[in-house]
């Protein structure tokens, strides 16, 4: 191969190819895509309680079958208070040694069992949560593992905050057009992102001041999207 020929092929075949590549970047479609959010404030209307009771005795068997009894006895209780059974569920149940304190340059020594069981409470009527807790306590719960709050309806009532999402990517669409100097097309493809909720905002009334005194405030519901317009 001549040295002209050398240098020019490689030179025709890079042409061709810069051809080709703006030649598809011609006929594929004009675009623009926006990410955009909405959210909308809900007042949570259930919730969740993570409680339990922990026992310990020289013996493992002896620690669980406490537990056990005592357990037992706080589910009755608040079957009896009126929580129904399909709101009840065990969370966690685990046993471990318990050591005693080393001395310097001795080995820890297992001096007995920690035994907990917890179960996890759903509550469907809030004015009753301060009672629930107190109840917990009254019955030997001796473990408090967590209180969340959550919107029971939540999916449904976020459905305003997707439209608000797809109302707020419209307008900042058309002002990005509108600013460019194009108008916006059809829509070419909308996507819902990863959903969230903030947790909540404690601001709102307080629940029976003669129970334990909790505050259920609210949540903030968000949604958000993308969507492709294409450009005129």
């Amino acid at each position: 191969m001549g040295t002209l020929t050398r240098y020019v092929f490689p030179a025709l075949l890079a042409a061709a190819l810069f051809a080709s590549a703006a030649a598809a970047d011609e006929g594929a479609p004009r675009s623009i895509t926006i990410t955009a959010s909405g959210s909308v404030t809900a007042v949570p209307d259930t919730a969740r309680i993570t409680s339990g009771v922990a026992t310990e005795a020289p013996v493992a068997r002896d620690a669980v079958a406490k537990n056990s009894e005592a357990m037992r006895k706080i589910i009755a209780g608040l079957k009896a208070s009126g929580i129904d059974e399909k709101d009840i569920q065990t969370a966690s149940f685990h046993i471990e040694p318990r050591y005693t304190r080393a001395r310097e340059g001795e080995a820890a020594v297992i001096d007995g069992y920690r035994a907990t069981n917890q179960v996890q409470v759903v509550v469907r009527n809030l004015d009753k949560l301060g009672d629930v807790l107190d109840r917990l306590v009254g019955l030997g719960a001796n473990e408090m593992a967590g209180l969340s709050f959550d919107v029971s309806q939540a999916e449904k009532i976020k459905d305003d905050a997707r439209k608000e999402a797809v109302a707020n990517a419209q307008r900042r669409a058309k002002l990005y057009a509108d600013a460019a100097g194009v108008e916006l097309g059809e829509v070419l493809k909308i996507e819902e992102g990863g959903e969230s909720s903030q947790r909540p905002i404690f601001a709102g009334r307080a629940l029976k001041a003669e129970a334990v005194p909790i505050e259920r405030g609210t949540e903030t519901l968000e949604a958000t999207v993308s969507v492709t317009w294409a450009l005129k």
